[in-house]
C-alpha cells in the first residue's frame, strides 16, 4: 500500500493520468454530442400524432409533456407468445400512412426487420390491461422557449400535434421539431 502511495506522490507520474482522465471526460462530452447530431442527420424521419400534456412547470421552465397515439397498444398488437410484462424492452414497428403521419403496425421483444416506408422505435411497456397495454419511448418531454408552451397546448386541444422524430440506424430517437400544423416527413 505505502508502494502506491509513494509511486502516486511523484508529480511525474500524476500529470499523465491527470491528463488522461480529463481527455476522456471530454471525449464523452464529445461523443454524446456527436450522437445526437448523428441521430438527426442520419436517421430515419417519422411524424407522430400527440396531445399535450401539462406544458409548465415553475423548475424547469416551458416544456411540453407529449401523449403519442401510439403510446397505447392493444394487445393484438403484441407479437409473442407471452404477454408483455412491465419494464419490458420493446420495439415499435411503425409504417407511415398517406397523411404522412406514422402509425403503429405491431409490437415485437426483438427488432423486426422493417420494409420499406417503415420505421423501428424502441420503447419500455409502462403498464399492462387485460386487452391493451402502453407504451414509453424517452420522447414525452420537449423543451420549447420560454411562452410557447401554452400555445401549443391550445392548439393540441383543437387537434392533436405532429411531432418530428429522427430515429438513427442503432436505435436511438429524437424530437426534432413539434408542429401545430400538418406536416411532412422529410
Amino acid at each position: 500500500m505505502t508502494d502506491l502511495l509513494s509511486w502516486f506522490s511523484n508529480p511525474a507520474r500524476r500529470r499523465p493520468l491527470l491528463r488522461a482522465l480529463v481527455a476522456a471526460q471530454v471525449l464523452y462530452v464529445l461523443g454524446v454530442a456527436g450522437a445526437g447530431y448523428a441521430t438527426t442527420a442520419l436517421g430515419q424521419k417519422v411524424v407522430l400524432a400527440t396531445t399535450p400534456i401539462d406544458p409548465r412547470d415553475l423548475l424547469y421552465g416551458d416544456f411540453v409533456r407529449l401523449r403519442y397515439a401510439i403510446s397505447e397498444s392493444p394487445l393484438s398488437r403484441w407479437h409473442d407468445g407471452t404477454a408483455p410484462k412491465r419494464r419490458q424492452s420493446v420495439f415499435v414497428l411503425l409504417a407511415t400512412g398517406p397523411d404522412s403521419l406514422s402509425t403503429a403496425v405491431g409490437v415485437y421483444p426483438q427488432a423486426p426487420k422493417p420494409s420499406v416506408g417503415q420505421a423501428v422505435l424502441r420503447g419500455w411497456v409502462t403498464d399492462v390491461y387485460p386487452a391493451s397495454f402502453n407504451l414509453r419511448f424517452n420522447l414525452e418531454r420537449y423543451y420549447v422557449p420560454e411562452g410557447s408552451g401554452l400555445r401549443l397546448e391550445k392548439a393540441g386541444r383543437l387537434h392533436p400535434l405532429r411531432v418530428r422524430v429522427s430515429i438513427a440506424p442503432w436505435g436511438q430517437a429524437r424530437i426534432t421539431g413539434v408542429a401545430a400544423e400538418p406536416t411532412r416527413a422529410n
